[in-house]
């Protein structure tokens, strides 16, 4: 898709919910949808996936254009931040200090397992 992605995990996803897995997914999903429709060309997106004990910790960033909100009037960012929202997590999303783009998460995986 013209992207260049580096993947990068820490930690163990054997015996993470359903529901987790999915939140995940979707939010790497989108940040990578996003990085496609907005960035630009010849960009670079970095995704770090670090699972511990306690929660999972998200973060994808890309080299684009930047801004602090990407607003086309998708529903994409408030999606991510609903999934996050419900599973009691921490979200952000927003431009980068030295250009480009980021969505955090940090997911507890107590709690999660509904």
């Amino acid at each position: 898709a013209g992207l260049d992605v580096r993947l990068e995990t820490h930690g163990s996803v054997s015996g993470l919910s359903a529901r987790l897995e999915l939140t995940v997914y979707r939010i790497v999903q989108e940040a990578l949808t996003n990085a496609i429709k907005h960035a630009g060309d010849n960009v670079a997106v970095s995704i770090s996936v670090e699972i511990d004990k306690q929660q999972v910790a998200v973060q994808v960033q890309d080299n684009g254009k930047g801004g602090d909100v990407r607003s086309t009037g998708g529903h994409g960012i408030a999606g991510m931040r609903e999934r996050v929202d419900l599973i009691g997590g921490e979200f952000f999303a927003g431009g980068r200090s030295g250009g480009g783009f980021e969505i955090r998460a940090r997911l507890p995986l107590k709690g999660s397992a509904q």
